[in-house]
């Protein structure tokens, strides 16, 4: 197929340009969804936190029952000889990504002895700083520990956020706020959520049913080491339906601002914006 950006991966020893075949119709992450990934980026020449999201993708790779079959450190290595591959100038999504080949016993179950593993790097520019986002409530909300393996970043997860993206963009949006089963708060679709309230930050606790972003959590402790108080906790719809400002953190853009929320106009404000500069200060640190 042909379309894809710059793209190089490694995989079973070797770099190869574009997007290689690496998956048979019999390999078990294609036919039962046994595949999880991790993102990082490459951006104005850093690599913020990629040691922690490498650690993530072999933890992700445990807790759906595959054995991790990389240091921490190899996949660092791998990641500057990929990157160097690229004209400097590119921004880069780091995916390093591992599934399951074969069947376990009983079929349904992975071999974990099967684990196969590549490096994936591709140039995916990010938005211009100030594009802001309009959403709205999403119909659709993230499943529980005792439905689905939210204690990884799993590929299976993907499909539940991409209906709630495609029917928000139906309806006019840009992304959706997706709630837990609780009918509380828990993240957009593709990136935490954030909200100001009289100079205060407001995110939803880490509760087990959507994914603690990296991100997210670095930009927590950038605002509170400069003095801003973040409060973790059960939210609400109508706590952002009424918010000062809204922002969102994730890998893919790092911090953006919302400036829509349903039918509300919303300026993109000074926190987001302080939030932002922050961690462009830590990235180039």
């Amino acid at each position: 197929m042909s379309g894809w950006s710059e793209t190089w991966t490694w995989f079973d020893g070797a770099w190869h340009e574009g997007n290689p075949p690496i998956m048979g119709p019999r390999t078990h992450a294609a036919w039962l969804g046994s595949s999880v990934f991790d993102g990082a980026r490459f951006f104005e020449g850093v690599m913020p936190d990629l040691d922690l999201h490498c650690q993530r993708v072999n933890d992700s790779a445990l807790a759906l029952g595959m054995k991790p079959t990389m240091a921490v450190g190899e996949m660092l290595e791998l990641c500057q000889d990929g990157i160097a591959k690229f004209s400097s100038d590119k921004q880069i999504y780091i995916k390093p990504m591992y599934w399951a080949e074969s069947d376990g016993p009983g079929v349904i179950a992975a071999d974990p002895d099967s684990t196969r593993f590549c490096m994936c790097l591709f140039d995916a520019p990010m938005a211009p700083k100030g594009t802001a986002a309009a959403i709205t409530l999403s119909p659709f909300r993230r499943p529980t520990m005792e439905t689905m393996p939210v204690n990884a970043k799993a590929g299976c997860l993907y499909p539940n956020n991409a209906r709630a993206m495609m029917e928000a963009k139906a309806r006019g949006f840009d992304n959706a706020v997706v709630l837990d089963m609780l009918g509380n708060v828990a993240e957009l679709t593709s990136a935490n959520i954030f909200m100001a309230k009289e100079g205060e930050i407001h995110t939803p606790a880490a509760n087990g049913t959507f994914l603690n972003g990296i991100t997210r959590q670095r930009v927590i402790k950038l605002l509170r080491d400069a003095g801003y108080k973040v409060h973790e906790r059960t939210l609400g719809y109508d706590a952002f339906l009424e918010a000062d400002e809204i922002f969102s953190t994730g890998n893919y853009n790092k911090v953006s601002p919302v400036k829509r929320i349903e039918t509300r106009d919303l300026q993109p404000g000074p926190i987001g914006a302080k939030a932002r500069e922050l961690y462009w200060d830590f990235a180039h640190a």
